[in-house]
């Protein structure tokens, strides 16, 4: 099948989105889950709670039991320190256990959301992206997305309440180590903010420079026989290397910033930590102070000083989570195929199968149209037959008809119904397609061939693969109907795979057939056996047959000739004979096994 040049980007940019957008949007997402998230942050704060005895503990064991030389209190405290520790930690694990639940819960979600919407949108959304690209954000980016929701809100709050209420303890010990003590807070807050007005772009590299390498790996994979072909591994080694080498570069960049970003907010806390051992040492020489008193006070600086390095962590992840999350909801915000439009009627059946094109016109882009006024009429069973050189505009005549493509302008009716009013799945359903090249998931036989009717019997299974000439060979195989055929179908010839698909089609029993003539490229007996599964497949249907030989077509209702996006004739074989135009031209020569040689031999001609 030809198809109308258009490039693709392996990482079509996502919209740019503030911080508090991207979170908003997340957090929908944490809705259906109320108690789980609710559960998550109770555990945390009574973990938190129970680590706050720690500090208060040590201080009485050193100023009440050890310097007082009290060995009948030091058992009853060790055990209350030690009871302290157990409750952080059963809470600590019960968290865990809750927020894990909560994540894969809403990872599911958000997986389930964006491939939804990847499977409803429009045909010309994957002629601009990779695949690989599309798969990064719905592995990689949702995992990005979601830690920031789940990880981000958890750690946020907790290390919130972990500094306002150790700030408060420490106002309460001592007013002045506690001024002391938030002496490095100005410089944290600087950092921080630098980091998050600065960090953004650089995430953003990294997001598109992995799309880029995961979209060439998917591409190679899948031409791995082309490569081989060609003896290009070398080629493909380079440019692997250099895509690979893009994201080395875009890590390292974030990295080397952070490695500047994360040890100087260290060195901030622990001169903080410094200064009031100084100041604390001299008011416990001065007896302003107990021993025990500083070291409690110090064991609570430290507790206020991880929660505000832990928010520097959390604005790494963010940062992170912010250029993925533009990723994901690029797909998320894209419009449904014409939802909410005027798609609100469902084609009515029985289907009849006469299809009109009234002056209809497509742009795949401005300034190149690929169909000018084109005009057919088809009668319920016909067979109507598209010729043309490659890029007439044969394939986008068809991918109209399922809607695959809008019309720019123009009507389609089936059976007297405008299809731009039809619900897509109702237009669809009437409508089979059996491609030049047939696709085959990397199933089994039977799961390929119950994809044109899920709920198919066994005997409507079998009766379509009879009809379709490829019971036989099914038969022979091994494992029969459940045979694995590999990513694509890989494991079958192409004359195998094809019937699979014909017989896939026989079981949709749709009456509209789109039919890319799929004998090329097969031996005599396979094209025989291809042949004959067509005809019944064509039979008392409506089918639009692009054409590649012309001794497949004489017997069509009609022959429409297309050249530049437009039918320049028309009529059957005889009628268009006898008139003594491009095609009768195309009819005569000889030496032409297929049709678009014929059309290069007459260009080359005139």
């Amino acid at each position: 099948m030809s198809h109308h040049a258009r490039s693709v980007d392996p990482t079509f940019t996502a919209r740019k989105r503030s911080m508090t957008e991207v979170l908003r949007r997340v957090a929908v997402f944490l809705r259906p889950y109320p108690w789980l998230a609710l559960g998550t942050l109770v555990a945390a704060v009574l973990s938190l709670l129970s680590s706050l005895a720690f500090p208060k503990l040590t201080q009485f064991a050193i100023d009440n039991v050890i310097t007082k030389s009290r060995g009948d209190l030091l058992a009853p405290v060790m055990l209350g320190l030690i009871g302290a520790f157990f409750l952080r930690d059963v809470f600590s694990g019960l968290r865990i256990l809750i927020n894990n639940q909560l994540e894969q819960n809403v990872i599911l979600d958000m997986r389930r959301a964006v491939y939804a919407r990847l499977q409803r949108l429009p045909v010309n959304y994957f002629d601009q992206r990779a695949s690989g690209d599309l798969m990064t954000r719905v592995i990689e980016d949702v995992n990005s997305v979601e830690r920031v929701l789940i990880d981000g809100l958890e750690q946020g709050v907790v290390a919130i309440l972990s500094i306002v209420g150790v700030a408060a303890f420490l106002f309460h010990i001592n007013v002045t180590l506690a001024l002391v003590a938030m002496s490095p807070i100005p410089v944290l807050a600087g950092g921080a903010m630098w980091y998050t007005l600065t960090a953004h772009r650089r995430y953003r590299r990294q997001r598109e420079a992995s799309s880029a390498m995961n979209a060439l790996l998917m591409d190679n994979l899948q031409g791995v026989r082309q490569i081989k072909a060609f003896s290009r591994e070398a080629h493909e080694d380079e440019r692997f290397t250099e895509r690979a080498g893009d994201l080395r570069r875009a890590s390292l960049s974030i990295m080397r910033v952070w490695a500047l970003y994360g040890p100087g907010m260290g060195f901030a806390g622990a001169v903080g930590f410094a200064l009031v051992l100084w100041v604390g040492g001299s008011f416990v020489i001065a007896g302003k102070m107990t021993a025990g008193q500083l070291v409690g006070f110090l064991f609570f600086l430290h507790m206020f000083y991880a929660p505000v390095g832990a928010l520097h962590a959390l604005n790494q992840m963010l940062q992170s989570a912010r250029a993925a999350g533009e990723r994901v909801f690029d797909i998320l915000d894209t419009t449904e195929e014409r939802a909410g439009s005027q798609r609100i009627e469902p084609l009515r059946t029985p289907v009849r199968g006469e299809v009109s094109y009234e002056n209809v016109g497509f742009d795949y882009s401005t300034d190149k149209p690929a169909l000018r006024n084109v005009t057919l009429h088809a009668r319920p069973g016909e067979m109507i037959a598209l010729v043309g050189p490659t890029g007439a505009g044969k394939s986008t005549l068809v991918n109209l008809l399922p809607a695959f493509y809008e019309t720019t302008s123009g009507t389609i009716r089936i059976d007297g119904q405008d299809i731009s009013r039809v619900t897509l799945p109702s237009l669809r359903e009437q409508i089979s397609v059996v491609s030049q090249e047939p696709f085959l998931f990397n199933g089994t036989i039977r799961e390929n061939i119950l994809y044109g009717k899920l709920n198919a019997t066994e005997e409507e299974l079998i009766t379509a693969s009879r009809a379709a000439n490829c019971h036989d060979f099914i038969a022979r195989l091994s494992e029969g109907y459940d045979t694995r055929v590999g990513e694509r179908g890989v494991k079958l010839s192409v004359g195998e795979k094809q019937r699979v698909s014909i017989a896939r089609a026989l079981l949709k029993n749709s009456p509209i057939l789109i039919l890319d003539e799929a004998t090329a490229s097969v031996d005599t007996a396979t094209e025989r056996l291809i042949q004959e599964a067509l005809e019944r497949l064509m039979a008392g249907r409506t089918s639009f047959v692009i054409a590649h030989r012309l001794s497949t077509i004489r017997s069509a209702d009609q022959i429409l000739v297309l050249r530049h996006g437009q039918i320049i004739e028309r009529g059957r074989h005889d009628e268009l004979m006898s008139a003594s135009g491009l095609y009768a031209k195309l009819a005569r020569i000889q030496g032409a096994t297929f049709i678009e040689e014929g059309f290069e031999m007459l260009e080359t001609a005139t």
